[in-house]
């Protein structure tokens, strides 16, 4: 398969073709303009510049502009109809093609894109993970688990777009809907087997996974984010539960839902027959004994419906030990021996997920991409648990190196440094992606959580705005046995600011920072509040 540069490029050689009479009689739509009896639609696009020949155009309202006002465009490049709304056919004027016009177009844009592309999730077994923390990971796990069955498999989520070993980064968690069925009529063309993605509540909310048939549906946990979208965290849970609930158009035909919090307890009493799983207590699937811990890995037993199956993971951590859990029941509910799924889950590296970044230094060097307060107080936590383990006499220091995200859920930046600053020996405050805001007040809201915390209760706080010159001040504090650990952006290659993306990896800037080391380090009592 070729490679392609964008999101936008993946669709299929050779799409099927739907006469635009089927179109509108899909949609519901009046239809203005020429007589359309012999046009036959190929393709779904709502960004005029991705338009190819033979596509739909759907011109939707959005929050910046409406898309008609792009109509012309995407008719020069060929698409041969445009669907849009009333106020859209006004704004879109007079054109060559066939304008098709309904209340709120989106409402429908998931089922149409479907339908378009030869409804290709139907050809798929198609596994959808949701919940606030874990998705990545699990979704790698669940992965690595029906490869090792024999099936092709593809993966869509925040990191990447995997078809067949082939990387394409990923723009958004859950693409829109057009390029969603695009991908995953590619992926039939191609000979998938099997698909995992990711599941966010925008998607959920907005309509971008409308269309899919989900054969399994999974739940991680809940957790504090996305309230600058969401009404409250009611509101942040019934978009979650989109996934599961029978009524629900896109309702996963089996659920698997951990059960260790809240509010999988609440989601699982609303089920009728789910797959439970819980490290806590009792479920479908439940641990069976301790964990053994060593080296930064992980084993486990794991009991199931069919007894009792070893799980080993190469990432530390309890909420590790549910995703790898969950990802075991996952394959099992997905049609694949947990017994032959469990062994592959040992091979598996989650980039930017509490990743090792080694040059021969004498402690550890972690990136985890945990923005959230209850994500940053599980890996800080089981860092500590790490320190412990290794020199239980005298464990080494923990160094946190975190900021907070522009244009995001403001209410939850307090709470990152109240939590940071309780387990880090040292928290260095610095520049996340500030994208539209003001770096200074973010940084301002975490320093007030972490000062915040009684002055015995909490490590030495410095604010340096600079993300490298943190990285960098933070490894040059470090002595043997310490743990540094840099956390928010994970994988991510970029830094926004002001509208544009700076290259900046984490895992880079942490690797430079370790070769240029100095040999003479700062002390952590020579280090005080700034």
């Amino acid at each position: 398969m070729p490679a392609q540069s964008s999101q936008h490029a993946l669709r299929p050689a050779r799409p099927p073709s739907t006469a635009l009479t089927a179109v509108q009689a899909l949609t519901g739509a009046a239809a203005t303009g020429p007589a359309f009896d012999e046009i036959q639609v190929t393709g779904v696009e709502q960004r005029s510049q991705a338009v190819r020949p033979g596509d739909l155009f759907t011109a939707l309202p959005g929050a910046q502009a409406h898309g008609a006002r792009f109509a012309a465009d995407a008719v020069e490049r060929g698409a041969v109809a445009v669907f849009t709304d009333a106020a859209g056919a006004e704004l879109a004027g007079e054109l060559t093609v066939p304008v098709l016009v309904r209340e709120d177009p989106r409402a429908v844009l998931g089922e149409l894109s479907a339908a378009i592309y030869g409804n290709p999730s139907e050809q798929l077994r198609i596994v959808g993970i949701t919940g606030t923390s874990g998705k990545t990971t699990t979704s790698y796990l669940v992965e690595a688990g029906l490869a090792a069955a024999g099936l092709s498999t593809a993966l869509i989520g925040t990191i990447e777009t995997r078809i067949g070993g082939r990387r394409v980064p990923s723009a958004l968690t859950t693409p829109e809907a057009p390029q969603l069925h695009a991908m995953f009529a590619l992926m039939v063309e191609q000979g998938v087997d099997a698909v995992v993605m990711e599941v966010s509540s925008h998607a959920l909310a907005l309509g971008r996974v409308d269309g899919v048939r989900f054969a399994v549906g999974a739940f991680t946990n809940l957790s504090q984010d996305h309230l600058d979208f969401h009404a409250d965290f009611e509101d942040y849970f019934a978009a979650k539960r989109r996934l599961f609930e029978p009524t629900s158009p896109v309702a996963a035909r089996t659920s698997v839902i951990c059960v260790d919090d809240e509010w999988g307890v609440r989601l699982a009493a609303g089920l009728d027959g789910p797959i439970t799983v819980s490290t806590t207590g009792t479920g479908d699937w439940r641990l069976d004994g301790a964990i053994a811990a060593h080296g930064g890995e992980q084993e486990f037993s794991a009991a199931g419906p069919t007894g009792n199956i070893a799980v080993r993971l190469r990432l530390p951590g309890r909420y590790n030990v549910a995703n790898g859990l969950l990802a075991v029941a996952v394959c099992a509910a997905a049609g694949v021996d947990a017994a032959v799924a469990a062994p592959a889950l040992a091979t598996v590296d989650v980039p930017g997920r509490m990743q090792r970044v080694e040059r021969g230094q004498d402690f550890l060097a972690i990136v985890d991409y945990a923005h959230k307060p209850a994500a940053l107080e599980s890996v800080i936590a089981t860092l500590r648990g790490h320190l412990a383990a290794d020199a239980p006499e005298s464990p080494g220091r923990l160094a946190v190196v975190v900021g907070a995200g522009g244009d995001r859920d403001a209410g939850k930046r307090p709470l990152m440094g109240e939590v940071a600053a309780r387990g880090a020996d040292l928290l260095i405050i610095t520049d996340d992606n500030p994208r539209s805001e003001d770096p200074a007040q973010i940084r301002a809201a975490l320093r007030s959580g972490a000062l915040a915390v009684a002055e015995d209760a909490r490590g030495v706080v410095r604010e340096i705005g600079d993300r490298a010159e943190a990285i960098a001040a933070a490894v040059n504090w470090a002595q043997p046995g310490d743990v540094v650990l840099v956390a928010g952006k994970g994988h991510e290659a970029g830094q926004e600011i002001r509208g544009v993306k700076h290259p900046f990896d984490d895992r880079d800037v942490l690797a430079a920072a370790l070769d240029k080391r100095s040999p003479h380090n700062a002390d952590a009592e020579d280090l005080t509040v700034s």
